[in-house]
């Protein structure tokens, strides 16, 4: 691969002015849960949030490409150019493709943009309801609040939900989110209603989803707003 320079020849220019974007900058909340992982990270949505009025109010146009690499691979691209003075900055982010397929391809785009924006900034990320916390509740306090969300479980039935379902064993919640549609932006969990039954929630950009969704046998609750089913239907 060609060497390829990352910023113009001068940058004095949009050094200052990402000195102004830096200062302004938000902490992107971590506002999605890896049901694998069972940890926490901020979603491209969040980044964007942290820095878009930073960027917008200091003159600095933000630009995110795909570029062609080796096999296997996609290219990202993150650019930073100075409005004013045309200077300009960027990154090139090179990753694996999970799948050869236009699923995989924007799965690893997603990623990447994620990433590769929070790199160049150095945007840093935190617990949603640690921010929250931080100006007038203790670590503790805290603590109890994360405890208190992992036990509430929004479910859309008659019965009020108890606690997030556990599985028998990690293969087992494995086997059952892999069943479902692959959707980008679409994140599954496991749950359990109070009559002991497990059901899948379906969460994130589930707006432009619904008919595949639905089709999957999963309902819309209005009453909760989210789409859920079943985990075994019969």
């Amino acid at each position: 691969m060609e060497h390829t320079p990352y910023c113009s020849t001068e940058i004095t220019e949009l050094a200052r002015a990402m000195l102004k974007v830096q200062a302004d900058l938000q902490p992107a909340l971590k506002d999605r849960e890896n049901t694998f992982s069972h940890s926490r990270y901020a979603t491209l949505n969040s980044v964007m949030d942290a820095c878009r009025e930073a960027l917008i109010g200091n003159g600095i146009w933000l630009a995110q490409y795909p570029v062609p690499v080796e096999a296997g691979h996609m290219g990202l691209v993150t650019k930073l150019t100075h409005a004013e003075s045309g200077q300009w900055q960027s990154s090139l982010m090179v990753m694996p493709l999970p799948k050869a397929d236009p699923q995989g391809y924007g799965s690893a785009l997603t990623y990447g943009r994620r990433y590769g924006l929070s790199a160049l900034l150095g945007i840093v990320t935190e617990e949603d309801d640690d921010g929250i916390a931080a100006g007038t509740d203790s670590a503790g306090q805290a603590k109890r609040k994360r405890q208190t969300r992992q036990q509430e479980t929004p479910i859309a039935t008659g019965n009020k939900p108890t606690t997030e379902a556990k599985p028998q064993n990690q293969s087992e919640e494995h086997i059952l989110l892999a069943t479902m549609p692959r959707l980008d932006g679409i994140i599954y969990s496991l749950t359990t209603t109070q009559d002991g039954k497990t059901c899948i929630v379906a969460s994130g950009n589930t707006a432009n989803k619904k008919h595949i969704l639905s089709q999957a046998g999963f309902q819309y609750s209005e009453q909760r707003k989210i789409w859920w089913r079943y985990a075994e239907v019969a």
